[in-house]
């Protein structure tokens, strides 16, 4: 029975796999989104974790603007995380954050684009905005990737996402009505161009309220009859862990795996839930790749010669995870039927996330798969139903691009240990194990 019948009224639409493309680097994506908002007739989204203010982050938004005084009558909307654009960077000095940036270009232009802060939760800490996709006209162009110089490679380094374009007007219809009516059009959420923002705290009851009404949206349209020759794309969305349908429907297609399992992630950190359809399907005879990020290919990474921060043992902390599980599994990676696959390339990092179950269904999704996004954050995802396979060669050449940067596990003795790694690093992860810190760690980071 196909997955898509079991998304109850969730509207399903009809996809022409030649209006679906793959793009294979963080730089082509930079180029067609700058050369799509160039080109745009009647309407850009754009919803991100953020936009940052360096040379990326500018060129995106100078490009928006840019648009905007072209053709006044474009719809233009940008959507942020409300916490995340008003703070630094992580380990840096207390700043207004990325509003000034807004703040600032709504000053020097004539046009006005607002920039809306989302706020899923009251702090950052307990949830952010980690929905995904862009709607430019009638294309949406679907990746993890956050708007900065290195998730769109604008200088020496990268971080490695996905990146998927599809043209299809009642996708687009459905994922642009939501950032309409789910979130910008909601008493929460704020525009961060202007300078007269509230506090949280003087929002806090509009958050809450907000959260409740997230808990219970969906993407909407009418459901298509799937043409000859078409794929099914449905669009899911989900936030906390009740009635949490893009949670549901990650189980859903691991459990109804019956040959091939393809899981990427960026941090080894899976939920219980996750874990536990993971090892059945093992157990049941399905092939397992899973394929994860090298701990220095990490995006919290520290190398040892630079100053030490704490937050630079997260990647350690998500390899002792991964370790972990390959001993359990140790029988399987030595038959293959389990197969773990570290991407590492120079000093770039690694950002992918999506499911492709027996090569006929896809989820592309920014959710990464862990205990945070399970619970916490609001995600989203495309779900693509390909019983012809009509998919299959533009995503064969997808994951021969991500794996040509692999080394395959072949026994977790590869996988450092505790005592390998740089003396600070042990010292945080012993306090941290000890006090059973790394618990409360692995579930809000």
């Amino acid at each position: 029975m196909p997955i898509r019948y079991s998304l109850g009224t969730l509207p399903t639409f009809s996809v022409d796999p030649d209006q679906f493309d793959v793009l294979q680097s963080a730089r082509h994506f930079r180029e067609y989104l700058l050369e799509a908002i160039n080109k745009a007739t009647t309407r850009i989204y754009l919803v991100t974790l953020y936009l940052e203010n360096d040379e990326a982050g500018r060129e995106v938004l100078t490009a928006l603007y840019e648009a905007k005084l072209r053709n006044p009558e474009l719809d233009i909307a940008v959507c942020v995380d409300w916490h995340r654009a008003q703070r630094g960077l992580v380990g840096a000095e207390k700043s207004k954050g990325n509003a000034a940036f807004y703040q600032a270009y709504a000053n020097k232009y004539d046009v006005t684009i607002p920039v809306y802060g989302v706020p899923v939760r009251n702090r950052e800490v307990f949830g952010v905005l980690h929905l995904k996709g862009f709607v430019v006209d009638d294309t949406v162009i679907y990746s993890g990737a956050s708007l900065n110089n290195v998730y769109l490679h604008y200088q020496d380094r990268y971080r490695f996402d996905r990146y998927h374009v599809i043209q299809n007007a009642s996708l687009a219809d459905s994922m642009a009505d939501f950032v309409r009516q789910d979130m910008i059009g909601q008493a929460a959420v704020q525009n961060l161009s202007q300078t007269d923002l509230p506090s949280t705290k003087e929002i806090k009851s509009s958050i809450r309220k907000f959260r409740i009404a997230l808990s219970r949206s969906f993407y909407r349209g009418k459901t298509e009859q799937i043409q000859e020759g078409h794929v099914a794309v449905t669009p899911l969305v989900g936030v906390g862990k009740r009635n949490n349908i893009l949670n549901k429907q990650i189980l859903t297609l691991l459990a109804n795996a019956k040959e091939e399992i393809v899981l990427c992630t960026p941090y080894f950190n899976l939920p219980k839930s996750v874990l536990r359809e993971v090892k059945r399907a093992i157990k049941r005879g399905v092939k397992v790749d899973i394929i994860v990020g090298d701990k220095t290919a990490n995006d919290f990474y520290i190398a040892p010669d630079q100053p030490f921060k704490a937050i630079g043992g997260l990647p350690y902390l998500y390899e002792i995870n991964l370790r972990k599980f390959s001993v359990i599994n140790e029988k399987f990676i030595k038959t293959g039927q389990l197969s773990i696959h570290l991407w590492k390339h120079d000093t770039n990092s690694y950002h992918l996330k999506g499911l492709w179950v027996d090569r006929r269904t896809m989820l592309l999704t920014g959710n990464n798969v862990n205990p945070r996004a399970w619970a916490l954050d609001l995600e989203n995802g495309l779900l693509i139903d390909d019983p012809e396979k009509r998919l299959e060669t533009k995503f064969n050449a997808e994951f021969d691009n991500i794996f040509k940067h692999t080394q395959r596990v072949s026994t977790f003795s590869q996988l450092e240990m505790l005592q390998d790694y740089p003396s600070k690093i042990q010292r945080l992860l012993k306090k941290v194990i000890r006090t059973r810190a790394d618990r409360l760690l692995k579930r809000i980071l």
